[in-house]
C-alpha cells in the first residue's frame, strides 16, 4: 500500500460549523506526531528492525518517513487486523547524495540533520517558503562544534547542506535552546551513534521551552536502550551505544485532542477521547487542567478522558511555557469566556509555523475581539464576535482555533483548511461528525 503524497493540498476554505445545541460524542484520534517522528528517527538508527503501531499518518510524519528512506532506511506500510496501517522500519547505513524536503515540519528540519551528519556524502535540506524563516542556527552551530561540516551560506536557516564523512566525533556542546526544545532533542536522538556520544548543555538567558518534549525524547531513547543522564539541570548526556529496535503503540495525539474536548466546554455536553494515557510525556496532557480551570468537569478513567461543560467558559491567567502548542485553542476559548484572560510564557511561539501571537491577535481582532500582544503572550478581553474569514497562515493550530471559535460565531470561515493536514488530515470530517451530528463515535 503506497504512502499518500506528503505535499500540501490545494487551498480550500471551510465554513466552521456552529452547532444548534450541546455537543456530545466520542472522538477517536490518531497517534501523536511528536512520538511518531521520534520513534521513526530512532528506528532508522537502530541495529534491528522496528514496528510502530498506529502511528500518525500526516504531512509531517510522511515527510519524516520519506526523509529517512532517502537516507537509506526502509519504512514499509503494514496493515494490521483492525484496518489501520502500522510502519515496519528496517535500518541501514546512513547514505548521502540525496535531498530532504522538510515541508514546514520543525521535527524534520531539526531532527534529520544530526542523522545526515553520519552519512557518506552530502545531504541537502530545504522546505516550504515559511520554513526558510524558522530558526536553525543553534542546532547547525552545535553540529559543527561536534564535528559536522555544514554549508548554510551563513544564514542559520534553510536551505543548507550537511557534508557527511560517515562518522561523527560527538562529545560535549553548549547552545542556546531558548527558541526551541527541538534543538536539544535533535542532538540527543542521534547522539548514541556518535563516537563519543553527546552531552548537550543549554546556556541561554531564557529557560528551554516545552521541556516535556525533551522528557519525551529521553523516554523514547531509553525505550531504545540508550543510556541517558538528565540528572543535572540544563544538561543531557547520551552515551555512545547501539540502539535496539522498537515495538511500540503510539499514543493518541493529546494536543490534537484539545479542540474536540473544548467543544464540550463551549457548547455544553460531554466529549470523550478514548485511549488517553494514564502516564505520558506529551505536553498536550496539560489540557486537562486548563479545561478544568476554565469551567469544565474533567475525568480520566481507563476508558479515556471525558470533558463535560455547561456552555459557560471562565477566563484564566495561564503560563503555557511548557505546553505552548495549546496556545491557539486556549486563546480561542479565552475569546469566548465570560471574563478576561492572560496567556504568558509563550514568546517563543513567534518562531513556530507562523508568529502565532501576532496571528492570533490579528485574527481575533478582525472578529471584534479585544486582544493585546505582550512580550511573552496575549491579554484577551471577551467582546461580541462577528463571523468573517479567519486566516490561518499555513498553521495547523490556527485551523483548530478557528474551528473552536466557529462553535459560537456563525459565519466564520477558516482559510486554507487543508493546512491542518500537517498533523491531522481528518480534522474537518472528525469535527463535523462530532459537532454537527452531536452523536456517536468519530474515528480516523
Amino acid at each position: 500500500m503506497p504512502s499518500p503524497d506528503p505535499a500540501p493540498a490545494a487551498r480550500s476554505d471551510w465554513a466552521a460549523p456552529t452547532p444548534p445545541g450541546e455537543v456530545t460524542g466520542t472522538a477517536v484520534l490518531p497517534g501523536s506526531k511528536s512520538l511518531t517522528n521520534r520513534y521513526l528517527v530512532l528506528a532508522a538508527l537502530a541495529s534491528t528492525p522496528s514496528l510502530l503501531r498506529a502511528p500518525l499518518r500526516s504531512r509531517d510524519t510522511l515527510l519524516m518517513a520519506q526523509a529517512l528512506r532517502s537516507l537509506g532506511a526502509t519504512v514499509e506500510d503494514l496493515p494490521d487486523a483492525s484496518g489501520s496501517v502500522d510502519w515496519h522500519v528496517s535500518p541501514s547505513a546512513v547514505r548521502g547524495g540525496t535531498a530532504v524536503d522538510c515541508g514546514l515540519a520543525g521535527t524534520v528540519m531539526r531532527f534529520v540533520p544530526p542523522v545526515a551528519a553520519l552519512a557518506h556524502g552530502s545531504v541537502t535540506f530545504d522546505g516550504d517558503a515559511q520554513a526558510r524563516v524558522r530558526p536553525m542556527g543553534p542546532v547547525l552551530g552545535a553540529l559543527r562544534a561536534l564535528g559536522a561540516s555544514i554549508d548554510d551560506g551563513g544564514r542559520g536557516t534553510l536551505p543548507f547542506t550537511v557534508l557527511g564523512s560517515g562518522r561523527m566525533p560527538g562529545g560535549p556542546v553548549t547552545l542556546d535552546a531558548s527558541a526551541s526544545s527541538q534543538f536539544i532533542s535533535a542532538l540527543l536522538l542521534a547522539g548514541a551513534r556518535y563516537d563519543d556520544g553527546v552531552t548537550v548543555h543549554h546556556a541561554g538567558d531564557e529557560p528551554v521551552p516545552s521541556e516535556p518534549h525533551i522528557e519525551m525524547t529521553v523516554e523514547t531513547l531509553r525505550d531504545a536502550g540508550a543510556i541517558v543522564d538528565d540528572s543535572e539541570p540544563n544538561t543531557w548526556r547520551v552515551e555512545p551505544s547501539e540502539l535496539a529496535g522498537l515495538d511500540v503503540q503510539v499514543e493518541p495525539d493529546l494536543s490534537n485532542a484539545a479542540p474536540f474536548l473544548a467543544a464540550a466546554l463551549v457548547c455544553g455536553g460531554r466529549v470523550t477521547v478514548p485511549g488517553w494515557p494514564q502516564h505520558t510525556t506529551q505536553a498536550g496532557d496539560a489540557i486537562r487542567d486548563i479545561l478544568d480551570a476554565m469551567g469544565a468537569d474533567v475525568s480520566l478513567t481507563r476508558e479515556g478522558l471525558t470533558v463535560a461543560g455547561t456552555g459557560e467558559v471562565s477566563g484564566v491567567d495561564l503560563d503555557l511555557h511548557d505546553a505552548s502548542e495549546l496556545t491557539p485553542v486556549v486563546a480561542a476559548l479565552a475569546a469566548l469566556a465570560d471574563s478576561p484572560s492572560q496567556i504568558r510564557g509563550v514568546g517563543h511561539i513567534r518562531g513556530h509555523e507562523t508568529d502565532r501571537l501576532a496571528a492570533l491577535a490579528r485574527e481575533l481582532q478582525a472578529l471584534g475581539g479585544r486582544v493585546a500582544e505582550t512580550e511573552d503572550g496575549l491579554r484577551i478581553t471577551p467582546a461580541p464576535l462577528t463571523g468573517c474569514l479567519f486566516h490561518t497562515y499555513a498553521d495547523h493550530r490556527m485551523v483548530m482555533a478557528g474551528a473552536v471559535l466557529g462553535l459560537r460565531v456563525p459565519g466564520l470561515t477558516v482559510e486554507d483548511v487543508a493546512t491542518v493536514g500537517k498533523t491531522l488530515p481528518e480534522f474537518t470530517s472528525l469535527w463535523e461528525d462530532l459537532v454537527g451530528a452531536s452523536r456517536g463515535a468519530v474515528s480516523a
